[in-house]
């Protein structure tokens, strides 16, 4: 088992994250999308489709009050994020759980998280090569969840007021606000993301409340590389917040 998984140490070695060699392993846009989101004091919170547990492990340090589950459908996954949960020692804070959004009510109570966040499989089914290895196609393609299966569940899962974030195609950004709003979720705040300053933007960040009012701030864009593929000044300071241990944050 061992020769199929690889251990890298991230943020300044601050985590050590174990990998499946062949299978799922997490990029950049998890850590882009934990650094995007802002949480409360003792907040608790739901890294839903959490893989190898990464957004949850980076948040749960970030955030020394916070309060994580991960909810992940695929078993092998679920157990390589629990392995992940003991090697940094966070047991007391991180709480993996193994079922499928879609079946959210047999999972959590109602009402039970201040805070979701996904990023989810958004290639159709029927877009793309479908990657003969499970775990990966189950993780990038939308075949035991979409957004529209996350965004149902957050709408049973949070509290009054509560929020999500998430990270999606900017391709498909009036498909994510007519989401948001179906499921009762206003967006609150956007940023867009670029690979470098010559591309179109790649990705949109979201973060949207439920049963709030329409005011939506737009953020300056991200740059995730300059010249010669290195990355920005503002992708260097994302990795060094995300290494320093806070309290608490606005929202």
């Amino acid at each position: 088992m061992m020769d199929e998984e690889t251990t890298d140490e991230i943020l300044d070695g601050s985590l050590k994250i174990r990998q499946s060699r062949r299978g799922y392993r997490f990029n950049l846009d998890s850590l882009i999308l934990a650094h995007f989101a802002s949480l409360k004091p003792r907040s608790v919170n739901l890294d839903l489709g959490c893989g190898n547990g990464v957004i949850a492990l980076v948040l749960a340090r970030h955030y020394t009050q916070s309060r994580w589950h991960g909810l992940e459908v695929q078993e092998k996954l679920a157990a390589l994020a629990e392995k992940n949960v003991q090697d940094n020692d966070l047991e007391r804070r991180v709480i993996i759980d193994v079922g499928d959004a879609q079946d959210i009510k047999k999972i959590y109570e109602p009402h039970f998280f201040d805070n979701i966040i996904f990023n989810p499989p958004y290639r159709k089914i029927n877009s793309g090569r479908i990657n003969p290895l499970e775990e990966k196609a189950v993780a990038r393609h939308e075949i035991k969840g979409s957004l529209a299966d996350f965004l149902a569940a957050s709408r049973y899962l949070l509290k009054p007021k509560g929020r999500v974030f998430t990270i999606y195609p900017a391709r498909r950004l009036v498909e994510l606000v007519f989401l948001f709003r179906k499921n009762d979720m206003e967006p609150k705040r956007m940023k867009l993301v670029f690979s470098d300053a010559a591309s179109d933007a790649a990705f949109v960040l979201a973060e949207g409340r439920w049963g709030s009012r329409e005011e939506l701030k737009m953020e300056p864009p991200l740059f995730i590389y300059e010249a010669h593929k290195k990355y920005t000044g503002d992708m260097k300071n994302i990795f060094s917040e995300l290494a320093s241990a806070r309290e608490a944050s606005g929202g």
